[in-house]
This record gives C-alpha cells, structure tokens and sequence, in this order.
C-alpha cells in the first residue's frame, strides 16, 4: 500500500516584512521539497514562496485555491496529492494557518482520512496580541468577527464584557481592517471606563502598535486604526 504524503501547515508573515524575521529556517526547508499547495490567494502565495526560496521554478508548483467562496465539494480534492503520497502545504493569507482561517477544514479532513499533520512554527496575531496585553494569558477567548448589526454589535461587546468579568476570562475579537475605527468608537462607548482594553495592530511590521489602557483613558486617546489588521482583546476585572 502507497504511504500517504503529509500535510505541512505553513505560517506566513503578517504583512509585508521580511519573512525570516518572524519565521524559522524550517519553514524555508519544507518550501524547497513541496511542490503542492493550497493557499488563500494564489498571487500573494506565490510571492511569499518567492521571498522565501527565490529559486524555487515557480511553475513546478501546483496551487488550489481555498477561501470563503470555495465549494466545500472541492475540499477532498485538494488534499488528493496527500492520498497519493505527496507532501502538501497549507498556508493561510497571514499568519497561521488553521487558526481563524478557512484551512481547519482542510486539516479535519486530514485527520479523518489519517493523513500525518505538521504544524510548524510562525507568527499568530491572537497570540502576539495576548503577550503584549498583559491580561489574562491563563483563560483568554478569541471570539472572531462581531456582528455587523449597530445593536447585535453593542450587545455582544457587552456579553464579552460580563464574560471577561464572571470567568476572570480575557475576551479578544476582529474586524475588518477598513472598519476598525467605527467598532472601536462601539467598544468605547459600550464598556465601562474601569474596563481594560487593549488594542494590538500590526503586528511584527513596522508600524506595530500594543497599548492596553482603560476605556476611560482611551476616550482621551487619538489612534487611527483605518485599514491596519488589528486584535481587540478586553478584560473586567474583579
């Protein structure tokens, strides 16, 4: 019987950094022996592989594209070099894949069918932000995207607020990058000013930005977030 090949789940940068300031000679190693992929977005899959391994042929490669417009019948399909005894590698847009992105489906499978899965080490936003916070690194939630609905919006930053404060739990949550500013006026004027929140945005790039302060003191605070991928992450404390 044909030993099935593995699936690497390969982190990539944040943004536009220089990738082996955040990433480890591994992740540089296991480019040079796959040839297939499944990404997010070929173009940007491809310059990453770029700067990574410049003279890897760029047409021996093999990419499938998986993203919220793919058909879940399609899934089997992209893990079939797998079954057929070659390595594959999954990659997220940024940061981790598996983790707040569309590539868990592809690892579920993976297990299913017994397929080996390789985690390999690279940057995670949620992480990073929860380091910088100083809250609670012990019990933390990372909650996705809020609704985009005003009300339901307001009425699940105040569900997280109450969470954070009867489990002592740290609640953390996104949002689209071009809507960061209108969700932050939300959360102030949600939570109590004795509230911690912290806001971590571009993360291992140059313009990182980490600051936890209370609400209170964010109303005096000017920040721009517009466009800028960011961690929102709030703690009421005792």
């Amino acid at each position: 019987m044909k030993r099935s090949g593995k699936l690497y789940l390969i982190p990539v940068t944040l943004g536009e950094s220089n990738p082996f300031d955040v990433l480890p000679e591994t992740v540089k190693r296991t480019i040079e022996f796959i040839d297939y992929y499944i990404v997010e977005n070929e173009k940007t899959a491809r310059r990453f592989i770029k700067g990574v391994l410049p003279e890897k042929v760029q047409s021996s490669l093999h990419l499938s594209t998986l993203n919220k417009h793919t058909d879940v019948s399609n899934h089997n399909k992209m893990i079939q070099p797998c079954m057929e005894g070659k390595n594959v590698g999954l990659m997220s847009e940024a940061g981790c894949p598996g983790v707040a992105d569309p590539g868990a489906a592809i690892v579920k499978i993976a297990h299913e069918k017994g397929i080996q899965v390789v985690p390999l080490v690279g940057p995670s936003s949620i992480l990073l932000a929860m380091m910088g916070s100083g809250m609670n690194g012990q019990s933390f939630a990372f909650n996705g995207y809020l609704p985009i609905d005003k009300g339901e919006k307001k009425a699940a930053i105040k569900n997280f607020e109450q969470l954070s404060f009867s489990k002592n739990q740290s609640q953390l949550f996104i949002e689209t990058p071009y809507r960061n500013n209108k969700l932050l006026e939300d959360v102030l004027q949600t939570l109590q000013p004795s509230t911690m929140l912290c806001i971590a945005c571009d993360l291992t790039l140059p313009t990182e930005y980490i600051k936890t302060l209370r609400v209170a003191d964010w109303k005096k605070t000017k920040v721009d977030l517009h466009n800028r991928p960011a961690i929102f992450i709030i703690h009421k404390s005792f």
